[in-house]
């Protein structure tokens, strides 16, 4: 009977690694979305999201899903890697569009892995892990943040770009190289711009409250414009879908980083007004509009039941979102979390995330383990039937259980969060511990400046935060009363829990592995960090 049950089990992990039955990968990947800016994850919200909510009503929602960090740069990392953001260069803030590539020499990527198993991969949409331009002679720009404005005019853009997406597995990159309020202001094709940025551009904001504000002023290709971008995105990946969906014992990979709704938030002239809230709104029904667009495609390619689409978004909602004018309407993109995009607090990186696979996730599901967004690497490896070596994807664990039904056992044993100032946090079941005593973030109370004032107010409202802050995630969910001060014993053990993690180079079972970060996890904590029992 025993041998029997072994051979079904082997029979069943075979299913998911037969070369004929693996499944394609669409990893769509919005910008700046909130978790309640989606209608299936918040009854109360005002914006019609029926393409969303659609994969969520064919596949399975996850409602305690969280970005490895609450901005753009470090959670695509983590995305790629299957790796904490914080093990990188990059201990805070982003990248530039001009920034060298982030990702480590020979480190393997969720796309090199399936690249190696036969995979085609392709890569549409904002990149934003730095990639190594041709600079002038004796010029330099940022390696680890923004590029001043005197440096946009430090490469020479005519030629060709080394150690992009398609340094790192894919086969074919079509994109942006950062944010869109970012130079340059082009389109890029595999290595090369597809037009020379030789005009200079700022693009409107159309941010909260800011009237007649624009992006950084920089290179940009002649007739380039904001508005174009979603759209000829979406485009691509649909081409890209369409060329490749009847290719018999080839899946492939799309990876689909869109630049929306992230600023400048600038629909195009059909989607103008049409939320009747405000032009966020709008640009996040134009958002759902071009999901709705790929997911078409892969209906009409015929291979939805054996595609496994993955959507979310990098981190929270960004104020330029206006939440005044959201709330007043009655919509919150970050539903009942406290903070925003940046944040520590729940609001800058929990996100939406839905996987829709109808030959194996029943349809309507929900899954309420945390899970974060890193885990798409692992997954991918036990789906295809890749044994990940030590050196990968550390802390990366698979969903494949999950998807398959088992959503009541535990998939994680905790996981690590951090905000644009590198403040850290550590979750496990209902304890969350921030070591900081702020958002960490651009939410109330804000990180004191580090030019401010000894005897400025923002010090003087400092001084009277606790030092750190422990929130029961299961009786408040908001983030409002802090305890730590009520149970000790559970920060202790958090707090050996993250230094163990930063110690072993992965918070995965395995070998330990060189931790290439090395970060302080007490900067930002008034904690003593030196006797933290």
């Amino acid at each position: 009977m025993t041998a029997r049950l072994v051979l079904l089990g082997v029979l069943a992990i075979a299913s998911f690694v037969s070369a004929a039955d693996r499944p394609n990968f669409v990893f769509i990947l919005c910008d700046d979305l909130g978790y309640g800016d989606v209608k299936s994850n918040n009854e109360n919200g005002k914006i019609a999201t029926p393409n969303m909510d659609r994969i969520a009503a064919r596949g399975m929602r996850f409602t305690d899903a969280h970005s490895s960090s609450a901005v753009c740069s470090p959670t695509r990392y983590g995305v790629m890697t299957g790796r904490y953001n914080w093990r990188s260069r990059l201990q805070s803030g982003v990248l530039g569009g001009l920034s060298p590539r982030l990702i480590e020499e020979g480190r393997m990527t969720v796309a090199s892995m399936l690249k190696q198993q036969g995979y085609k991969t392709a890569a549409i949409g904002k990149w934003h892990l730095g990639m190594d331009w041709v600079k002038f002679p004796g010029k330099e720009v940022m390696e680890l943040t923004i590029e001043t404005l005197e440096q946009v005019h430090n490469v020479d853009y005519s030629q060709p770009i080394a150690n992009g997406p398609t340094a790192v597995g894919f086969d074919s990159y079509f994109g942006i190289s950062a944010s869109l309020d970012m130079v340059p202001y082009c389109f890029i094709e595999n290595n090369h711009v597809t037009a020379n940025p030789t005009a200079m551009l700022k693009l409107a904001m159309n941010a909260a409250g800011k009237k007649n504000t624009f992006t950084r002023e920089g290179p940009g290709a002649p007739g380039f414009t904001g508005e174009s971008v979603l759209p000829t995105l979406t485009k691509k990946a649909v081409e890209f879908i369409a060329a490749n969906a009847g290719r018999k014992g080839e899946p492939f990979f799309l990876y689909l980083p869109l630049n929306a709704p992230h600023t400048p938030i600038l629909p195009t002239k059909e989607w103008e007004g049409r939320s009747g809230i405000n032009v966020y709104a709008d640009y996040v029904m134009e958002t759902d509009d071009a999901i709705g667009q790929v997911m078409k495609a892969i209906d009409a390619g015929g291979i939805a039941d054996n595609t496994v689409v993955v959507f979310t978004s990098d981190n929270g909602c960004s104020p330029s979102a206006d939440f005044p004018t959201l709330l007043k309407a009655g919509h919150s993109p970050s539903y009942v979390f406290r903070g925003m995009k940046a944040d520590i607090f729940d609001g800058g990186h929990r996100v939406p995330f839905m996987v829709q696979w109808p030959a194996v996730v029943k349809a309507g599901s929900r899954c309420d383990q945390t899970i974060c967004l890193l885990d798409f690497m692992a997954t991918a490896a036990e789906i295809t039937g890749f044994k990940l070596p030590e050196n990968a994807a550390e802390d990366s664990v698979s969903l494949l259980p999950a998807l398959k039904g088992a959503t009541e056992q535990p998939l994680r044993e905790a996981i690590v969060h951090h905000s644009i100032n590198g403040s850290f946090s550590i979750r496990q079941g209902r304890w969350k511990l921030e070591l900081c005593p702020d958002s960490g973030g651009w939410s109330d109370p804000k990180p004191v400046p580090a030019k401010a004032p000894a005897n400025s107010k923002a010090r003087e409202l400092a001084a009277n935060l606790p030092p750190i802050q422990l929130y029961d995630m299961t009786a408040d969910m908001g983030e409002r009363k802090n305890v730590e001060t009520d149970h000790p014993d559970v920060v202790k053990r958090l707090i050996k829990l993250l230094q163990k993690y930063v110690a072993d180079g992965r918070s995965t079972p395995g070998a330990p592995q060189k931790n290439t970060g090395a970060p302080n996890i007490w900067m930002y904590a008034k904690w003593d960090s030196n006797n933290p029992d």
